[in-house]
């Protein structure tokens, strides 16, 4: 009996060499990981605070595995609850002012407590202001500064809707034991401003993946309608968008995005996403300008034109997937390089604009403070975060390339 051979795609074989690369997998399980940690947001991070910004200075640069405690101090307005999709994306502010603490104790009604880091004697604050939001402007009553009074047992005071709320002291005493203070453990430390370093690491992964996705998005537009204008109808617009490349091109990228950041006069995140995209665009042009002018010649490429095919129906639907295996690997690398150029610009503070955490600010945070006492992970935690991130995503170009390399077909 005859055995039937079932013929693969060439998709198959394309899979096949791509998941036997360990490499190549291993950086695209990284960038995975990456994606989900960008998109899950504030909700994964230890400080869910708006650019993760809630800090003391008083533990400024402390080293991985820190703990300490803190006095959570109610504050004087109504901190809206954001609902779970707003607060991924955009944070939640903090009900509290917090203040790092090593002891506290409860006498009568104030809360006795010793700053962290602090010489001197005790400080105390009064329950009732711990505990609740107390109304701040001018009324009427005969109350104390802070707007509320206690009576033995009982404790009157005005919200900041100007009503007046009756408790008492024990059950004041109860939340604030349950909900004011905090024991918070910083697994890489802190920075030079006392926020946890975790927490703006993990959103800079945001902001490097956004940045790399904008520049690819940009540049492969840019790129395939130059690449494409230029190869497909030559002659003198061919060589009008190659003077322009070649002109680009003797640019190097850093000075070429200061200057579209100088030109727009501006600084910060959404000009240094369209400054890194209008840089990267000629390496897209260059694959695509060489792809058409062989594509081209073929024969699949007369016979469209014989069916009166029109000429932006050709490129979109028989040249550009022809293309798509150059496409995708100089698009990878296009994203390292653009993390790594947004990491120079926020270096130099022509990117990313304080408190909004970005790898190459932290960077430059860390190396200000380089050579003080616990400032070594300032600079090697982001650091360490770059070189993983664009070795992932050399690493996967480098394994796309190898997968669609016909000559290394196997069967």
């Amino acid at each position: 009996m005859s055995r039937t051979i079932i013929g693969r795609s060439p998709n198959y074989y394309i899979k096949k060499r791509f998941f036997r690369n360990k490499p190549a997998v291993s950086g695209l399980i990284y960038i995975c990981m990456a994606i989900v940690i960008a998109l899950l947001g504030y909700s994964i991070m230890p400080d869910k605070t708006p650019d993760a910004n809630d800090g003391a200075v008083q533990i400024q640069k402390k080293p991985a595995g820190f703990s300490v405690n803190f006095l959570k101090i109610r504050k004087n307005y109504r901190v809206n609850r954001k609902g779970f999709i707003n607060m991924v994306f955009f944070g939640q502010e903090n009900h509290y002012t917090i203040i790092p603490i090593e002891t506290y104790e409860l006498k009568g009604t104030d809360v006795m407590y010793k700053e962290y880091g602090v010489r001197g004697k005790e400080r105390s604050v009064p329950l009732v202001q711990v505990v609740y939001p107390l109304f701040t402007g001018k009324t009427d009553s005969l109350w104390s500064a802070g707007n509320y009074k206690i009576s033995g047992e009982q404790i009157k005071y005005i919200n900041p809707d100007g009503e007046i709320i009756e408790t008492t002291m024990a059950e004041t005493a109860g939340i604030f034991r349950s909900d004011h203070i905090e024991k918070r453990t910083f697994w890489l430390g802190t920075d030079r401003s006392g926020r946890d370093l975790l927490s703006r690491l993990l959103y800079g992964t945001r902001i490097s993946l956004a940045i790399g996705f904008v520049a690819v998005v940009i540049s492969m537009f840019l790129g395939l309608s130059f690449g494409a204008i230029a190869g497909f109808w030559g002659g003198r617009i061919d060589d009008v968008i190659v003077w322009l490349m070649s002109v680009v091109w003797s640019i190097p990228g850093i000075m070429l995005v200061i200057a579209i950041s100088l030109a727009l006069q501006s600084r910060g995140i959404w000009v240094a996403f369209v400054a890194v995209g209008f840089t990267m665009w000629v390496d897209v042009a260059r694959v695509v300008r060489g792809q058409i002018i062989s594509i081209k010649q073929k024969t699949f490429i007369e016979a469209a034109r014989a069916l009166g095919m029109k000429n932006f129906r050709i490129i979109y639907n028989h040249m550009l997937p022809n293309m798509m295996g150059p496409l995708i690997v100089i698009a990878t690398a296009n994203f390292a390089a653009a993390i790594l150029l947004e990491a120079g610009l926020s270096f130099l503070g022509l990117s990313v604009q304080p408190p909004t955490p970005s790898w190459g600010s932290m960077i430059f945070e860390g190396f200000n403070v380089l050579g003080t006492k616990n400032s070594w992970h300032l600079v090697v935690f982001p650091g360490l975060a770059i070189s993983l991130m664009v070795l992932s995503f050399n690493l996967l170009g480098n394994g796309v390339r190898d997968a669609i390399d016909p000559k290394s077909m196997v069967k």
